[in-house]
């Protein structure tokens, strides 16, 4: 059977057309510097008089040559008047420039300060590259928006409109013949603008799932080594950098057509003047002085069309971009839905509780989880990329197809249960059961979709969520290991840590000896990812900054999976001693972990099938019987 050509893959979560921006949402950026723009346009009004006073100026020297008269100051004037002008366009020059960058600035921390406090749906409902592209790229398209003309246009409003007056005073018909040859070019501008727009916006699309295509690659390099997928990988990416190329070819080829059109209505519009021009001259109706004054106001009026034309493109170009950004801006952040729900709950008056002794540090009451329809979109399209990363090569000559699992049922199906005060509980099950949905939910990256989740006694949506999350310990699974030093990734949660502290945790976490591996001590580096560290190293490390909060529940996701049998016992002494008048959740991986805890709770396709300690449990319930066999809790 014939070898079937792989499918394109498009970004997860990149839009299939981008958003496109109006020239309103531009204008909040440009505004932001208001003051510098004003000095701007008062720059480019003087400039433009200046300049218009030159050909006036010029016409009255050859008027006096003609006549013999002495020049007198007149040449002086025109000298005075051409530096000043030009003295005013390299400040105003610069002053574009440094504003350009400015806006620049301005948007990338709009797009950071919102991108870092977005709901954690999200991220993952979005292609990490494709955010970085947005932050990197479309922003830098606004910095044309303010050097290619746009700021300066009220002086060359001016220019342009002080030059039509002028040539209409020296001769109407002339005047009729240039407006005939820019009026046509304008229309012609005005029509390619509009294809310019959108072929940039499917650009800035397209380098985002580049980016995105990227940063998976590189992600899992050895993955992808691994597995003899480095051509395939290879191909995927730079036909995304082609896709990006063919665009960027029809926005140049658009271009090439807009560019141009100035200097083809400033050479039709000079040669119908010299022609015409020269008839009149010979005709008597005016005069070499008005002819030569007429052609530089014709310069001055072909100039702002020019930088007009170039501005069109620009700022095309810039909305493209800007509709990405502002689809980022126009998300709500994670405090703006903190209000939202209080004001819900206000409306609902969900009773509080006082806390006391026996009420549970945690409670579950019918708790019921889907994953949003774009976030399932999202890790569906991942799977298949990873099925797609990992396929056979047999299966994939005989193009079989590879079956895909769905998340669109729910994840938690009325789970309720409770955790006790200072107690250990330890949830159990096989994998997919939604363990780590659960510790989702407490720390409020999702909210339930129905029940509630109550901490001492009162719903966690009641509490903002730093206040929330201030009191969890909360180590992940796979928890990542940040670029920098030991000290950057311990000091993550608890900024005024002391060294004393920091070291105390690693020590207790069995991380001493990472310590004394060289003179460095806590300013060790750990490598991007935290390459330089063993896996069971980069978990314990984890595991340490969770410790280091002093947190009053921890909650701990397979935080011993990756150790051995030794380094295992060593956490298990180090997590009892720091646990003492804390309330531990922990996703057991292993048998060693469950059987002292005070309460396991057993979990199956997102439903709890027993609760209880594990002498009940090995009675009661078959499937933790059955994990308990295999001595692995997967």
């Amino acid at each position: 059977m014939s070898r079937t050509a792989p499918t394109r893959r498009r970004g997860r979560g990149a839009p299939q057309d981008g958003p496109r921006a109006t020239f309103r949402q531009l204008l909040p950026f440009l505004f932001e510097h208001k003051r510098t723009l004003i000095v701007v346009a008062v720059l480019s009004v003087i400039g433009a008089l200046t300049s218009l006073a030159q050909p006036l100026l010029v016409g009255q020297v050859i008027g006096f040559v003609q006549e013999s008269r002495p020049l007198g100051m007149l040449i002086w004037a025109l000298v005075g008047f051409v530096i000043v002008s030009s003295v005013i366009s390299g400040y105003q020059h610069y002053l574009l420039q440094r504003t350009g960058t400015a806006v620049v600035l301005s948007s990338r921390r709009k797009l950071i300060a919102r991108i870092l406090h977005l709901p954690i749906r999200e991220f993952d409902a979005r292609r990490t590259g494709d955010l970085v592209s947005r932050v990197g790229t479309d922003t830098t398209l606004l910095y044309a928006v303010l050097t290619q003309g746009l700021a300066d246009a009220v002086g060359s409003a001016l220019l342009f409109l002080g030059a039509l007056i002028a040539m209409l005073v020296i001769d109407p018909l002339l005047l009729l013949i240039i407006v005939v040859v820019v009026g046509v070019s304008l229309v012609v501008v005005v029509l390619l603008s509009g294809r310019i727009r959108t072929a940039s916006t499917a650009q800035q699309v397209k380098v985002g799932e580049l980016a995105s295509a990227v940063e998976r690659a590189v992600g899992s390099i050895r993955t992808v080594r691994a597995s003899g997928a480095t051509e395939r990988e290879t191909h995927s990416v730079t036909g995304l950098a082609d896709e990006a190329y063919g665009i960027g070819v029809r926005i140049a080829k658009v271009s090439a057509l807009v560019v141009p059109i100035a200097g083809v209505a400033l050479q039709l519009s000079l040669l119908a003047v010299l022609g015409v021009g020269g008839f009149r001259v010979a005709a008597g109706a005016i005069t070499v002085a008005s002819l030569v004054t007429f052609v530089m106001f014709l310069f001055m009026l072909i100039m702002p069309l020019a930088t007009t034309f170039g501005a069109i493109t620009s700022v095309n170009q810039a909305l493209g971009a800007l509709g990405r950004i502002q689809e980022v801006l126009d998300l709500p952040t994670e405090d703006q839905e903190d209000a939202a729900i209080a004001q819900s709950l206000s409306a609902e008056s969900v009773p509080s509780a006082d806390a006391g002794p026996t009420v549970p540090a945690l409670s579950f009451h019918d708790v019921r989880f889907r994953y949003p329809d774009a976030v399932v979109a999202a890790r569906e399209a991942a799977a298949s990329e990873a099925r797609t990363l990992l396929v056979d090569a047999h299966l994939e000559r005989q193009g079989d197809a590879v079956p895909e699992e769905t998340e669109r049922a729910e994840v938690l199906r009325g789970v309720s249960f409770s955790v006790p005060r200072g107690a250990r509980v330890a949830l159990v099950g096989p994998s997919g059961a939604g363990k780590s949905t659960i510790l989702s939910l407490i720390e409020r990256f999702y909210d339930p979709t129905g029940g509630s989740i109550r901490l001492d006694g009162d719903d966690i949506r009641t509490y903002p969520r730093a206040e929330l999350r201030a009191n969890f310990g909360y180590v992940e699974q796979d928890a990542p290991t940040l670029a920098g030093t030991l000290a950057d990734n311990l000091r993550l949660a608890s900024p005024d840590a002391t060294d004393a502290d920091c070291e105390r945790v690693l020590r207790a976490v069995n991380l001493g000896d990472v310590l004394e591996r060289g003179p460095l001590g806590l300013q060790t580096p750990v490598g991007e990812d935290g390459v330089m560290l063993s896996g069971g190293e980069r978990q314990r490390l984890a595991i340490a900054r969770a410790l280091l909060t002093e947190a009053p529940i921890l909650l701990l996701d397979e935080s011993t999976s990756s150790l051995d049998g030794v380094n295992e016992q060593r956490m298990r002494e180090a997590i009892d001693a720091v646990s003492a008048d804390r309330t531990l959740i922990v996703i057991a991986h292993r048998l060693s972990t469950v059987v002292d805890s005070d309460v396991i709770v057993v979990l199956e396709d997102g439903e709890v099938v027993g609760t209880g300690t594990h002498t009940e449990l090995i009675e009661q319930v078959p499937l933790y019987r059955d994990l308990a066999r295999h001595q692995l809790l997967a």
